[in-house]
């Protein structure tokens, strides 16, 4: 047989019977062979020496390439490499010197053990290898004008590179949570004003992180849920106070309304649902609440200021305990207290299935509810104001809620005696926050604040607007300046008296089941 690339020799054929030809055993061998065979060529292929057309030219004769497929793998090879080299030609002139390159990789056909040893980048571990950066550079050194160089080559402090390159050398010395990447290996360089916006944010982030990781460890902003009022609540359940807790059900800027399932106190069955009011251990919105505590001859103390802040909020929460027994005693709609530990308060829910009753603001109510609502809360205030002898002092429609068609009335802890100095200026407050929002809702006949004011105090003072509030503040001073005289004319609740001989026994109750103060004044302490 004859071959333009060379002399060909084949082993002679063997003749084979059909009955050889159809034996399983001989194909078995065969293809044997054959992989052999094809191992033997890949091997060779792999330790083939580095061939090039010429070489191919001159040895047309040559044991090389005697075989058709050794030759056809070679001349592949010849032309990937050629490949390969116009690719990375291609690769170079499109990159330039960008510093953000795109590879060619992809496009590549040459296997990589066949690639130029050049393709790879292996340093000498030997000796010390560092590639030289512009941040490596010495910085140029100014003058007392405030310049470098002479002539073409002057530059001044103020220059755009040597600037960018040593803010972006400056970011670097940001904290570690401030991620600034790799600016040194490409040659990154920020404007002042960049640089500056980037420190400031970096300070407000570190200290907002800091601020945050303080506040999970005392208390939670949202969910008011610190260890000290984890324990509490856990002993409540223990001491079958409470049967479980549910969730929340409303969050406000100064306390956390949970759900919960009652249990039994002093022998006696709870309702089957209350709600747990926990007060939020962070002061935020107490620094403010000074004025309604100061005045009321119930709370009032000489060193409020100085108390320890969970003793601010334990006075609030007792503060609001103590308006609501007022104010069941005269047959409001409001929660019935069941227990009050520190900072929570337990009381009746209003509403079921661990629903609650919408506030009057979310209420999807008719024109005649909205009226039948309105007169409801004229006598609720009037009868607050004349039996209770309270003012609720934060009167909206977000603190009403709308259950079994009548106006339940909820949050009094900021609720003030008639004989605080700033009672009538409170009173005035929630006349106008009354009335704006029923006039809002289409009731007829609406009374302006001026006239509910008179209407819930019996008082007859005239005027409107700024005049008249100015008129009520003279009212406030001259009625407390009485009260400094004649203190005696003061209206003392019995009930506030059996009040707190019930809290007592409750305590005392309590202190039974294993409810013991002692664990938690100990924390109280440490933590002060």
């Amino acid at each position: 047989m004859s071959s333009p690339w060379g002399k060909v020799t084949s082993d002679p054929v063997e003749p084979r019977s059909f009955q050889d030809v159809m034996s399983e055993q001989l194909a078995a061998d065969l293809e044997e062979k054959e992989v052999l065979k094809e191992w033997e060529l890949v091997s060779q292929a792999e330790v083939a020496p580095e061939i090039n057309l010429a070489t191919l030219t001159s040895g047309m004769g040559s044991e090389d390439t005697k075989d058709d497929h050794m030759l056809a793998q070679l001349l592949q090879m010849e032309f990937d490499k050629e490949h390969d080299l116009e690719v990375k030609a291609r690769e170079k002139k499109y990159n330039g010197d960008s510093k953000v390159s795109l590879s060619f990789e992809n496009y590549r056909t040459l296997h990589p053990a066949y690639r130029d040893e050049e393709d790879e980048v292996v340093p000498n571990l030997d000796e010390d290898y560092e590639v030289e950066m512009k941040w490596d550079e010495k910085p140029p050194t100014f003058n007392s004008q405030g310049t470098s160089g002479k002539g073409k080559d002057m530059i001044t402090k103020h220059d755009s590179s040597v600037c960018g390159r040593r803010n972006a050398s400056r970011m670097m010395e940001f904290p570690p949570e401030f991620e600034v990447g790799d600016g040194e290996g490409m040659d990154m360089k920020l404007p002042n004003h960049v640089y500056n916006k980037l420190k400031l944010h970096s300070i407000a982030e570190n200290k907002r992180s800091q601020k945050l990781h303080e506040k999970k460890e005392h208390s939670t902003a949202e969910q008011a849920m610190d260890p000290r009022t984890r324990l509490l609540l856990y002993k409540m359940v223990n001491s079958l106070v409470l049967d479980s807790v549910s969730g929340s059900i409303s969050t406000g800027k100064e306390s956390v309304v949970f759900h919960a399932y009652g249990g039994e106190i002093a022998g006696e069955a709870m309702p089957k649902e209350v709600a747990i009011k926990v007060f939020k251990t962070t002061l935020n919105e107490f620094k403010n609440r000074e004025k309604y505590i100061h005045g009321d001859h119930r709370f009032s103390r000489d060193d409020f200021k100085k108390q320890n802040p969970r003793k601010i909020i334990k006075m609030w929460a007792m503060k609001e305990a103590a308006n609501l027994n007022r104010m069941k005693k005269f047959d409001l709609q409001c929660p019935v207290v069941q227990v009050q530990r520190k900072h929570i308060l337990v009381m009746s829910f209003i509403g079921e299935e661990q629903k609650p009753a919408p506030k009057l603001k979310d209420a999807v109510m008719s024109v005649e509810d909205l009226e039948d609502a309105y007169s409801q809360t004229l006598e609720f205030m009037k009868t607050m104001q004349h039996k209770c002898n309270l003012v609720h002092a934060d009167l909206s429609e977000y603190n009403m809620l709308w259950w079994q068609e009548k106006v339940w009335v909820i949050d009094v802890s900021q609720a003030v005696d008639t004989t605080h100095p700033l009672a009538m200026e409170f009173l005035h407050r929630d006349c106008t926050n009354v009335s704006k929002f029923f006039r809002s809702g289409g009731v007829h006949q609406v009374k302006t604040p001026e006239e509910l004011f008179n209407y819930v105090t019996g008082l007859d003072i005239s005027g409107e607007g700024a005049d008249f509030v100015a008129q009520v503040r003279r009212y406030d001073k001259e009625k407390s300046e009485e009260y400094l005289l004649c203190p005696t004319n003061r209206k003392q609740f019995s009930f506030d008296f059996f009040f707190d001989k019930s809290q007592r026994e409750r305590a005392e109750a309590l202190k039974e089941v294993g409810f013991s103060d002692s664990e938690e004044e100990e924390i109280e302490n440490k933590n002060n």
